[in-house]
């Protein structure tokens, strides 16, 4: 697995950003000046691609979110111990989610506006531009052969694209996917979200802002990077002496079938079941739920119902990453699956944050403000979008 992100840009810089609970999220003055409600995002590190790695041509088709991708795939490949001829003469696969490219549409639209000629658009805009971004290049650079598709499912992309590798392997269409999800952070993508009110303002204290199931939350963070994850069939990796990291056991998923920003319990409920039935497991064998709450009240609040709908009594903890991350987007249902291996590997489970005040609804449920020690076999994570798509995800410690 690979990670780039506002907590590292390595698996052990991430790991004690998640042990610490230590934020990524910071104050952006620029957004202000861009016409922002909110300057705070999470700050990630701009990857540097030179030229002894990817030639200038390739790295003019590369947008801002597909450089993310590529450097947290480079990390995958090497912890999987697949190289350039491996990759060459092995069927690798490819399903990224990512649900926009917003910098490169707007930069060429200004260019036309003002040149009023697309010949100066130049080459690589129209490769930056598109949803499939992310898979066009990263198939490209790794000359990958197997499945290559775009999963752009809002804010579960990056969990779906997981769900429907570990669904081809298992079927036996793929041996080895990579997978993963990525999301741009330049202020030109999240404009609409903060024309909805949808960000905290709290830009007096940046590390406090994101604040998941506290009752005084106002609202998520932006954040993004990406996270990319091999996926592979159990024998084949057993047969080539893979590392092997944890164990892919169940996915659910589900429609809420209501407003197109509308949470649900009912939704989420459906998704947690199915996955958890996919894995052949109890309710009790779930030792950590790394939850989707991104510090919104609506959504805060229907997931909370749902888990304690699930899981009133049970002894699972729960935490919500994103109080550290901020809301990752279409990239978060992949990294959370990162950060909870990372949990499983080092046994302890990550802190929710500023969580300091229950509201109602999370009083009833076992979030844990600080960093527990303890073995963790069993994942439960969740992740849900716009439009009502939720997707749930079940891991286990590989023994």
């Amino acid at each position: 697995m690979g990670i780039w992100s506002c907590l590292g840009t390595d698996i052990n810089t991430v790991k004690d950003s998640l042990y610490f609970g230590k934020s990524g999220i910071g104050f952006q003055p620029e957004r202000l000046e861009y016409g922002y409600r909110s300057g705070l995002t999470g700050i990630v590190e701009e990857p540097v691609i030179t030229k002894q790695m990817l030639d200038r041509h390739t790295r003019a088709g590369m947008s801002e979110e597909a450089r993310y991708a590529y450097m947290a795939s480079k990390q995958a490949f090497t912890q999987a111990n697949m190289d350039d001829q491996y990759l060459r003469e092995n069927e690798v696969g490819c399903i990224f989610g990512n649900d926009s490219s917003a910098k490169p549409v707007i930069e060429a639209s200004k260019i036309m506006d003002e040149k009023h000629d697309s010949a100066m658009l130049g080459y690589g805009l129209i490769f930056q531009s598109m949803n499939s971004t992310v898979n066009m290049n990263l198939s490209t650079i790794f000359r990958l052969r197997g499945v290559n598709f775009t999963v752009s499912a809002a804010c579960a992309s990056g969990s779906h694209s997981i769900g429907l590798g570990y669904m081809l392997i298992k079927q036996g269409l793929q041996e080895m996917v990579l997978c993963g999800g990525a999301q741009e952070t330049n202020y030109y993508s999240m404009a609409s979200f903060d024309a909805l009110g949808a960000f905290s303002v709290r830009m007096d204290e940046p590390a406090k802002a994101s604040r998941p199931f506290d009752k005084d939350r106002d609202g998520l963070i932006p954040s993004g990077g990406a996270a990319a994850l091999v996926l592979e069939d159990y024998d084949h990796a057993v047969a080539r002496g893979a590392d092997i990291l944890a164990e892919v056991v169940g996915y659910g998923f589900s429609s809420n079938g209501g407003g197109i920003s509308e949470a649900s319990d009912a939704g989420s409920v459906t998704a947690m079941s199915r996955a958890i039935k996919d894995a052949g497991i109890a309710l009790d064998d779930i030792d950590y739920i790394n939850a989707h709450a991104t510090s919104t009240h609506q959504g805060d609040m229907y997931e909370a119902i749902a888990l304690n709908k699930l899981f009133h009594g049970q002894r699972a903890l729960i935490s919500s990453t994103k109080s550290m991350t901020g809301h990752e987007c279409w990239m978060a249902g992949a990294s959370e699956i990162v950060y909870s291996i990372i949990m499983m590997q080092n046994n302890f489970v990550a802190p929710n944050i500023n969580f300091e005040n229950p509201d109602e609804y999370s009083e009833k449920i076992n979030i844990t403000p600080k960093t527990v020690e303890m073995e963790v076999n069993t994942v439960l994570s969740n992740s849900f979008g716009f439009g009502g798509t939720n997707s749930a995800l079940v891991i286990k410690k590989f023994r």
